[in-house]
């Protein structure tokens, strides 16, 4: 079924290629310029979004084996991934039963055991508190009750998602929408994980604006790789998560193919989006084709935000391959930092200036009013409400 979808946007794509059109929205939608920078909305999207919904944390090849672990902060949370004994995805907040102390340093890893730095309190994969530092000394203590505090955490389509919110109750896969069977099609979970890197950007939304924007690519872009693409897109949702493609891509690249013949590479072809901070991107092909996975996360105050890329390649390379990876990343480092980013962190210097009301977003821009008309939802519903919010798509 998802690849019958897959194949009925490229239809789709095919036809607007052919016109020179795309789908266009309603109207024009403007979009309150505070909204990038008031301290109150934002800390309603810490405490509705970042702090209520599934975020995808890692990739499954991360954590190949059992026995591997991610430490990260996950939009302030401090949150253990790891794989347990029997190959399973357990995820926890990185917090000792004995003081809160973080158990383990960020980044990836394998340990037989998880060892508190602070007392040498430790875990197993199970979240099981299995050992305590001179017992007789500290006094008698139920360990069944002191484990790691679990968090509901899902593995799908070579992704890992997590719901850092212990309290939460959100339904990861009712949130999914059915966008991960989509997703499944990639096969993350056979990539080669290359390098991961850190890059500060402006307010969340505006860095995220832009993953769900052609209309800027041959313009921001002009001297890097804009040329060589349209402004033209098309967008598919399942809930709050939208695919971004060209048409024109489409065209030239399975115009002359009968379908029988139209590759998966193609047809997965575009931006993904994962509602509220992911960006899914392919680049290069044959031997050389990679994904550049972005984690975005908002920062310590509204004008802030940090993104982790991810540059995944569906081949294990050799030397050459590495070496193309490398240079691969840099430049797409460079593009986001020096041309998305720093256009990002001007933009919100002067949106802060109160001189703006509104920002538009075009009929043209239908991804970008997706995600604000989302966003508005979300905030505006309760929590018991959410699962139901998302099981209506």
């Amino acid at each position: 079924m998802s690849k019958a979808q897959l194949v009925e946007m490229s239809k789709t794509g095919l036809v607007h290629a052919a016109a020179g059109t795309i789908d266009q929205a309603d109207g024009i939608v403007k979009i309150p310029a505070s909204h990038y920078y008031d301290p109150e909305r934002w800390q309603l999207e810490m405490d509705r979004v970042f702090g209520r919904l599934p975020l995808m944390l890692a990739t499954s090849v991360e954590l190949p084996e059992p026995g591997d672990y991610k430490a990260m902060d996950a939009a302030g949370v401090p949150v253990l991934l790891t794989r347990d004994m029997d190959g399973e995805i357990k995820a926890y907040i990185n917090s000792c039963a004995h003081r809160g102390a973080q158990i383990m340093d960020e980044g990836c890893g394998s340990a037989k055991r998880f060892t508190c730095p602070y007392h040498a309190w430790s875990y197993n994969h199970s979240g099981e508190l299995t050992h305590i530092y001179s017992p007789r000394d500290f006094g008698e203590l139920d360990k069944s009750k002191n484990g790691l505090v679990p968090l509901q955490a899902m593995e799908r389509s070579g992704l890992i998602w997590v719901l850092p919110n212990h309290r939460s109750t959100i339904d990861i896969e009712s949130f999914l929408s059915g966008y991960d069977e989509l997703l499944s099609h990639f096969g993350f979970e056979n990539w080669y994980f290359h390098d991961s890197r850190r890059v500060e950007g402006p307010n969340w939304k505006i860095a995220f604006d832009g993953y769900l924007d052609f209309y800027h690519l041959p313009i921001l872009h002009k001297d890097t790789f804009g040329s060589d693409f349209s402004n033209k897109a098309l967008y598919f949702g399942w809930g709050p998560h939208q695919r971004v493609v060209s048409p024109e891509t489409i065209g030239q690249e399975l115009g002359e193919l009968d379908e029988e013949q139209w590759p998966m590479a193609s047809l997965l072809n575009g931006v993904w989006t994962i509602f509220p901070h992911v960006s899914i991107a392919s680049f290069g092909e044959g031997d050389h084709r990679g994904v550049l996975i972005s984690q975005l996360f908002p920062g310590d105050s509204p004008g802030e935000s940090y993104t982790i890329q991810n540059y995944l390649l569906e081949k294990t390379p050799d030397e050459a391959g590495i070496e193309a990876a490398r240079e691969q990343f840099d430049f797409l480092r460079f593009v986001v930092e020096q041309e998305d980013y720093a256009t990002g962190l001007k933009q919100q210097k002067s949106l802060q200036t109160g001189a703006r009301e509104h920002i538009l977003f075009g009929r043209n821009e239908e991804g970008g009013q997706n995600f604000h008309q989302w966003l508005a939802r979300i905030l505006d519903c309760e929590d018991d409400k959410l699962n139901a919010l998302f099981s209506e798509q």
